[in-house]
């Protein structure tokens, strides 16, 4: 079967890699569009390399120029070019890899259309799980996910049932710092901070696995995902990045999913799904890999962890907190305007001392994302000695 493809995050890590797989599979992969953001340099570069029929830009002004530059190409902008891309009706396929809740609105127009959804955005299931669950079980669009532990997770369920499992047991690699003491968080810096020991990723995921928000999040997304209960939903530490994640069963067998730190292998087997294709690539060799670490998470000095579990029992609009005053939180350190230190502060202040109401419609969880934000950022600046 030709997949028909719409990338929305072309320009990001998963994006690229996305790309270059499609580019080796053209008789099974077909690009249709993408969605470039704000890199306007390398859309270029990608619609002169891989000639999409569609490209949407963030900006207005960067649309023109593509439009200048690539007069036979439909080019789109703003919330309304993802819209106008995964609506194409050749698209069959939607890659969703842009960070944060701008595809919301975009993936439930895919789910609408019945398409396959090839899911790296976490932060969108964070948000609305429960909207995006009730509209999935309206359709017969197909979610599968692209994060290498939610991948994992899918592959090691197989054609197992859900009443047989016991719980998943989602791996972290503890980021940068799972062997660091908290009394030096105050000092981290944005460099140490982006320097993930195992993955090579964009500047905010990088940070969001330094504070472990990104495992955090992935707990809210697993939950949403596979329809588990939170008791069912587990997490340690795994440094190496080689175990993926596991399954454990009620006949006490564990399924575990390894391979290489490599994207490209979830990414492959989303589009592939439920097929596998060939693909060479780095394997992994047990002999020079000998030791496998595990460690439990330190929830006091990862409140994150601690914070998404919050966000289970609570249900409601929890979700689209957290995660709002979280990229307020972490925008504001990449400025250097507040510590390290200062993310957990200031995410842990926000979202206890809210408020959560249910959600009904995309519009509450766009309302909750602003007053979040809002809120946030009035925090910040009244109670965080701002650096200059």
């Amino acid at each position: 079967m030709l997949r028909n493809i719409a990338l929305l995050g072309s320009t990001g890590s998963i994006g690229r890699n996305a790309l270059e797989l499609i580019e080796l599979n053209k008789d099974r992969f077909k690009l249709i569009g993408i969605a470039a953001g704000e890199n306007i340099n390398l859309a270029v570069q990608q619609a002169k390399r891989f000639s999409p029929r569609i490209i949407t830009v963030k900006r207005k002004n960067d649309a023109e120029t593509l439009k200048r530059e690539f007069p036979g190409i439909k080019v789109y902008w703003g919330p309304e070019g993802l819209m106008d891309l995964v609506s194409h009706p050749t698209v069959d396929t939607m890659i969703s890899a842009i960070d944060g809740t701008a595809a919301l609105e975009a993936t439930i127009a895919a789910i609408q259309r019945n398409q396959r959804i090839c899911f790296a955005n976490k932060e969108t299931l964070v948000a609305a799980g429960e909207l995006i669950n009730q509209t999935l079980a309206q359709c017969s669009a197909e979610l599968i996910p692209i994060d290498s532990e939610q991948s994992a997770i899918f592959q090691c369920l197989g054609i197992n049932k859900k009443q047989h499992v016991k719980k998943i047991i989602l791996t972290a690699s503890g980021g940068p710092f799972h062997r660091r003491n908290k009394k030096d968080f105050p000092l981290i810096t944005f460099d140490e901070a982006i320097k993930h020991p195992t993955w090579s990723m964009g500047t905010k995921i990088s940070i969001d696995s330094a504070t472990l928000m990104n495992k955090a999040l992935e707990i809210i997304e697993a939950f949403f995902l596979f329809q588990l209960k939170k008791e069912q939903i587990d997490t340690i530490i795994h440094p190496q990045s080689i175990v993926h994640s596991m399954v454990e069963f009620i006949d006490s067998s564990i399924i575990a999913q390894l391979s290489v730190p490599d994207m490209k292998i979830p990414i492959l087997y989303s589009l592939s799904y439920p097929e596998r294709i060939p693909f060479e690539n780095n394997r992994l060799n047990f002999l020079s890999n000998p030791l496998l670490e595990f460690f439990p998470v330190d929830m006091e000095k990862f409140g994150s962890i601690r914070m998404a579990y919050h966000v289970l029992e609570n249900g409601k609009n929890s979700g689209a907190v957290l995660n709002a005053a979280n990229e307020v939180a972490v925008d504001y350190f990449i400025k250097g305007k507040i510590s390290f230190s200062d993310i957990f502060s200031v995410v842990e202040t926000v979202f206890y001392n809210e408020t959560f109401y249910p959600v009904h419609s995309i519009d509450d969880i766009n309302q909750t994302i602003k007053e979040t934000k809002d809120k946030t950022g009035t925090y910040i600046r009244e109670n965080i000695p701002l650096k200059q």
